[in-house]
C-alpha cells in the first residue's frame, strides 16, 4: 500500500508541477494567449505576472524537501487559483474546454496533497 501511495504521490506531483511551471511561465512572460484570455476575463494585465510567480514558487515548494507548512501554503495557493480560473471561465460564459485545464490541475493538486508522505504533512512535532 505504501509504495503504490507513493507512486500515486509522485505522479500527481509531477503532473502537477509540470502544469503550474508551464502556466507560470507563460503568465510572466505574458504570452500573447495568455493576455487576451485575462482581457477577456476582465482581469488586469499585472495578475499575469503576481500569478504566474505565485506558481513557480508555489512548484518549488511542493517539490523541495521539509517545509511542509509551506507546502500546505503551495496546494491551498494551488486551489484557489485554478478554482479561481474555472470560476471566471464560467462566469464569461467559456465552453467547457476553456476551463479542462484549471479542472485538471485541482484534481492533481487533491490527489498529490492527499497522498504526500508523511514527511510533508504538517504535524505538531514540526514545531
Amino acid at each position: 500500500m505504501e509504495k503504490r501511495n507513493r507512486i500515486i504521490y509522485w505522479v500527481a506531483t509531477v503532473w502537477l508541477s509540470l502544469g503550474m511551471l508551464s502556466t507560470g511561465i507563460v503568465q510572466v512572460i505574458h504570452l500573447k494567449e495568455e493576455v487576451e484570455m485575462m482581457t477577456r476575463l476582465g482581469y488586469p494585465l499585472y495578475f499575469l505576472t503576481i500569478i504566474g510567480v505565485w506558481k513557480i514558487l508555489g512548484v518549488v515548494a511542493v517539490l523541495i524537501p521539509k517545509f511542509p507548512l509551506l507546502k500546505e501554503w503551495a496546494y491551498a495557493g494551488f486551489f484557489f487559483v485554478m478554482s479561481g480560473a474555472v470560476f471566471s471561465h464560467l462566469a464569461s460564459g467559456d465552453a467547457a474546454v476553456e476551463f479542462f485545464g484549471p479542472l485538471l490541475l485541482i484534481v492533481l493538486t487533491v490527489v498529490s496533497w492527499y497522498f504526500r508522505p508523511a514527511n510533508r504533512k504538517v504535524n505538531s512535532t514540526n514545531y
